[in-house]
């Protein structure tokens, strides 16, 4: 049984098509749809969310994201390209957010239902913060994050470090003395921290390609648990990325 919650929840989707490991990848084609329209259909199930938003930047190169974002009518917001965390209040206080859900958009995999756990987390236990990253358990490509409009807007005022200003709440998670954080752990077979399923790279997306085309004809809204056990069962495919490093925090 879903709860109701009084405050707007807006999903905003970091991107941008000048990704300096894989240029353009936010809209490389997953199953006959761009990556990004793929994480929009799966944001669009959660049970919360009231509104969604690209917030990509106001390089000429991201147009086709406002394009993509009009013919799904889901929202836009363009801003600067170096201070993500501006874009991503500016948006959310241009659309009224009280509550944002902070999705990038290298994570077409995400699940609405991890989603929905995470917003039911956060009003529940009634913290600043809640998220299933910190430490990661989960396979990278699945992770939840969720914070008032309010305390982004007082995190903007705080810091002008650039760490801080790309990495949306890198702050908020690096100062539990000053926010109410929650963090959930992967349990069973979720853990499996080691397992890449997001967009970096042109090795990630054979791999998504591969998931997407396998599993959406068996179930459109196929779960994140679908996703590991398919994998578990195909050992072979995580060759395809094995190789590919995780970014540091400190790198773009």
């Amino acid at each position: 049984m879903y709860q109701k919650f009084p405050q707007k929840i807006v999903a905003t989707i970091e991107a941008r098509m000048t990704s300096s490991r894989l240029p353009g990848k936010v809209m490389l084609p997953l199953a006959g749809k761009p990556s990004t329209e793929r994480l929009i259909e799966r944001l669009k199930r959660s049970a919360y969310i009231d509104e969604i938003i690209i917030a990509t930047t106001v390089n000429v190169a991201d147009d086709i994201l406002e394009e993509l974002a009009n013919c799904l009518r889901v929202k836009c917001f363009r801003g600067s390209e170096e201070d993500v965390l501006g874009r991503v209040l500016a948006a959310a206080e241009a659309n009224k957010a009280e509550i944002i859900v902070e999705v990038t958009g290298d994570c077409p995999l995400v699940d609405h239902r991890l989603i929905d756990r995470g917003i039911e987390e956060f009003f529940n236990r009634k913290i600043d913060y809640a998220s299933n990253i910190i430490p990661v358990t989960f396979p990278i490509g699945f992770d939840v994050q969720v914070f008032p409009t309010k305390v982004l807007a007082e995190v903007a005022r705080l810091t002008t470090d650039p760490v801080d200003r790309v990495h949306v709440s890198y702050y908020i998670y690096n100062h539990p003395e000053q926010y109410r954080l929650y963090n959930w752990s992967a349990e069973g077979e979720y853990y499996w921290p080691e397992l890449r399923v997001t967009l970096d790279e042109k090795a990630d997306y054979e791999l998504l390609k591969i998931i997407f085309e396998r599993l959406l004809p068996i179930n459109e809204d196929f779960t994140a648990l679908e996703v590991i056990k398919f994998l578990r069962a195909n050992p072979k495919l995580l060759d395809i990325n094995k190789h590919v490093r995780q970014k540091e925090i400190d790198e773009e």
